[in-house]
């Protein structure tokens, strides 16, 4: 359980989303109090999660080979193929396959004839006009932001809990036994671990916040260019593992 909960904590405090949630929040007005309110918001679902798994085990785990262990492993099986198929997904959607390009191509004429090429003014308007696109997006993102409350900020951090993880948590949290200290601190740890990113980050905004804010906006600029990839790595490694761990678990 401890490796376990280690691994799914880690997934958690470095998937990009909530971190790119996050900066926007702190580099708000009054970005400390609501980065807080999110931190607490996040922590709290965690906890929620946690509680109510033990209050349905009594803090006991369940017999080996028994209906609601059987029932757990299942779910951290579905839990991790639900991974697996969605890192594919974006996968896929980040990557188009080359197979629809070489169709287009084979579809087309052998001998074409040439088609006049973009001239340079065309091309630098066309690429001007998407960057003002996207810097228009960054900025109603930043002003809904200046204009949200602490309240609005502990909602955004329930919506981008990545809830596939944290179920593959609380499935884990079954073999918990509470008469152990170690499943406390390993409870504990994933906890921590699980909002550590968050917490390093508004550490930071609270000690140094020039050097913060401009550290986090490019840290987001960079996540902005990577997420993809990064989510597809994630949720794959954490797939497999749930996936391989469990269907050991049901065959032995």
């Amino acid at each position: 359980m401890v490796l376990d909960l280690f691994l799914i904590g880690l997934v958690i405090t470095l998937y990009p989303l909530p971190i790119m949630a996050f900066v926007l929040v702190v580099s708000a007005p009054r970005g400390v109090f609501k980065g807080l309110a999110f931190i607490l918001a996040w922590l709290g679902c965690l906890v929620a999660v946690i509680a109510l798994v033990l209050l349905f085990t009594g803090g006991v785990p369940p017999a080996p080979r028994s209906p609601p262990s059987i029932a757990a492993l299942a779910a951290t099986l579905v839990i991790g193929v639900g991974l697996i198929v969605y890192s594919e997904h974006r996968r896929r959607r980040t990557h188009p396959s080359s197979a629809s390009s070489a169709s287009s191509a084979s579809s087309a004429s052998p001998s074409p004839s040439p088609s006049p090429s973009p001239s340079p003014s065309s091309a630098s308007a066309s690429a001007s006009a998407s960057g003002k696109r996207s810097k228009g997006s960054g900025r109603s993102l930043t002003s809904r932001m200046d204009q949200a409350t602490g309240w609005s900020a502990a909602a955004l951090a329930v919506l981008l809990q990545p809830w596939g993880m944290v179920s593959a948590a609380a499935a884990t949290v079954v073999q918990a036994d509470l008469s152990h200290a170690e499943s406390f601190l390993a409870l504990l740890g994933f906890c921590v671990l699980a909002t550590a990113t968050l917490l390093a980050m508004e550490l930071y905004m609270v000690f140094a916040p020039t050097k913060a804010l401009l550290a986090l906006t490019n840290l987001r600029s960079w996540l902005e260019r990577h997420k993809d990839p990064a989510i597809v790595v994630t949720c794959l490694v954490l797939g497999l593992w749930l996936v391989g761990r469990s269907l050991y678990q049901l065959s032995g």
